[in-house]
């Protein structure tokens, strides 16, 4: 049965007391699932049959990935010690590489043609210029797991300090506490930033300027990845759940939540066709899904590479780039 679009109120948790050192379940929050505080994660995907357009080698697993139109750049981390930037509209030249301090988990849009490298292991999150592959290197206690900008403040997800760092200068101007295990951070309304808590499987609003805590909605059973589209919502994957979610957030509510089968976990979207860019890790598929609507209409389906856990989309020409965390390389299929 198709679920359509629902309204779910948020709770304002900004009050409550929560714990922000320990994961500990908390009886009085209404936003736990469960007993235990358990992060989803992929599934063990089979292998891979055919996969559609073009595949680039790679010599290891891909970690992240993510597309930056200004300077058309595809970067890559690898599971090593280095970010791989590609030529989008020459993917097969050979890439620059870009050294980092350890593991990278997570890529994000930085600005002005530079992303953003959490690297947990080392604190430190790494900002990358795509144009000269310089790296200016901020070091954030509590293994940095995502971020963004708001207002030109930098905001940056802690997991082991189950805290929000709001950065000024490249210090730590203010933390945000209340957070059980934050990892994806994203452009909110107003001024906020919304905070994927995954151990909560909830989104969450932070006040950058006030360094607090507004309102929170639960997020499926499962949420592990988000991004946000050109209608402000945020578009998050509930993969425990098997669902596609769609949050306003002006009212900060659930407006959409639409069943995806076979472990939805990546996810990117294309802001000039409306389109999310899911990947199917239980079936190496990748599905294309209309968002404009009150409700996703699939509009492409395409079998991938093994593993298929991170996504990106161009949105200029529309081809989707698909990574393979189990050394399969880089898929490019053209819709």
């Amino acid at each position: 049965m198709r679920r359509r679009a629902v309204a779910v109120v948020p709770v304002v948790i900004g009050a409550l007391a929560l714990s922000a050192c320990a994961p500990d379940r908390t009886p009085s929050d209404p936003l736990l699932v469960g007993d235990e505080l358990v992060a989803p994660s992929p599934a063990a995907s089979p292998p891979s049959s055919s996969p559609a357009g073009t595949v680039l080698p790679l010599d290891g697993p891909a970690r992240a990935l993510a597309l930056d139109t200004t300077t058309r750049t595809l970067a890559v981390a690898m599971d090593g010690k280095e970010i791989r930037l590609f030529s989008v509209d020459d993917p097969q030249a050979p890439p620059r590489v870009v050294a980092v301090p350890d593991k990278v988990s997570s890529l994000s849009p930085a600005g002005d043609g530079a992303l953003f490298a959490a690297v947990p292991s080392a604190n430190a999150l790494v900002r990358v210029d795509l144009r000269t592959g310089a790296t200016e290197q901020t070091t954030v206690e509590g293994a940095p797991s995502g971020a963004t900008v708001v207002n030109g403040q930098t905001v940056v997800s802690l997991r082991n300090r189950n805290a929000v760092a709001v950065l000024n200068g490249g210090k730590v101007a203010r933390e945000v506490t209340g957070f059980f295990a934050p990892t994806a951070v994203l452009p909110g309304g107003a001024g906020d930033a919304l905070v994927l808590d995954i151990n909560r499987t909830a989104l969450l609003e932070v006040k950058v300027a006030e360094g607090t805590v507004g309102s929170a909605i639960r997020a499926g059973d499962g949420a592990t990845n988000a991004v946000t589209d050109r209608f402000g919502r945020a578009l998050v994957v509930d993969t425990r759940g098997g669902e596609l979610l769609a949050f306003s957030t002006g009212p900060f509510l659930m407006k959409q939540r639409f069943p995806v089968a076979g472990t939805p976990y990546g996810i990117a979207y294309d802001t000039k066709r409306d389109l999310a860019w899911v990947t199917l890790t239980e079936r190496n598929e990748v599905v294309g899904f209309h968002v404009a609507g009150g409700e996703p209409v699939e509009k492409h389906r395409f079998p991938t590479v093994r593993q298929p856990d991170s996504v990106a989309v161009d949105p200029d020409s529309g081809r989707v780039f698909v990574a393979s965390a189990d050394r399969e390389g880089i898929q490019v299929v053209q819709p």
